[in-house]
């Protein structure tokens, strides 16, 4: 069945990325999808077999706010509207407690982790109220809430995106656009099994997984869930 459904996908070339972002080609989704590490959008090109009339594939730094702008503007040039954003880019960083942690690297987690979700939604949030639906879904983390030891900068960061789209839902209560964070904890990739190489990582969700729990959010379906802090860390 053919839609005229678009969705945004920042950090669409990471790990939840390449699981996601074939999924919403199945449902004839058009995409706009951001890379930063050129290796990994040349492993997403791979896999696909879609030329520019269903995604955009673009090198674009989420943390320049003028370059998440001129992003959402070329998506609606190209595809008329946008109805979701995904907003995936982050990186953990740990090793150190409050009182060791400079101001580089706390910096540097606020940029990756929550200053890229807010230029993200910031700058989709005209385009997702013009349009017949919206959806925003962000790149949360168990860490928020669970805030371990060792890693106060990613905690805060994240701790941010979820206060960020709480506030956002209060905000759009009265409109056709829903904002939800997810909140995963280990996920089962190959450089986290590196990380953490006696683990179990049987236990550890896949991207795959997460990304089906995504794709429902990123529907029309999902439309009586709103502001939620939704779980996907299985028995991580």
């Amino acid at each position: 069945m053919q839609t005229n459904h678009v969705a945004v996908v920042t950090g669409g070339t990471g790990a939840l990325g390449q699981a996601l972002v074939p999924v919403l080609l199945r449902r004839n989704f058009k995409l706009a999808v951001t890379y930063l590490v050129p290796e990994e959008a040349r492993t997403l090109e791979k896999r696909l077999d879609v030329d520019e009339d269903q995604m955009l594939l673009r090198r674009v730094d989420c943390t320049d706010a003028e370059a998440v702008s001129r992003f959402m503007k070329e998506t609606v040039e190209s595809f008329g509207h946008i109805n979701v954003v995904c907003a995936l880019v982050g990186k953990w960083a740990g090793g150190r407690d409050v009182g060791e942690t400079d101001d580089v690297r706390f910096d540097g987690m606020l940029d990756i982790n929550l200053r890229s979700t807010f230029y993200a939604v910031r700058a989709a949030i005209p385009y997702l109220l013009e349009a017949e639906w919206g959806r925003v879904i962000a790149m949360g983390s168990r860490a928020a809430t669970d805030t371990p030891a060792g890693q106060a900068a990613f905690n805060v960061a994240k701790a941010g995106v979820v206060a960020l789209i709480k506030s956002l839902a209060n905000e759009l209560d009265d409109t056709n656009v829903t904002a939800n964070v997810i909140l995963p904890a280990v996920i089962d990739t190959e450089d986290t099994r590196a990380s953490l190489p006696y683990a179990d990582y049987v236990r550890w969700p896949k991207p795959a997984e997460i990304a089906h729990v995504v794709d429902f959010l990123a529907s029309p379906q999902s439309a009586v869930i709103n502001g939620a802090a939704i779980p996907v860390y299985g028995q991580s």
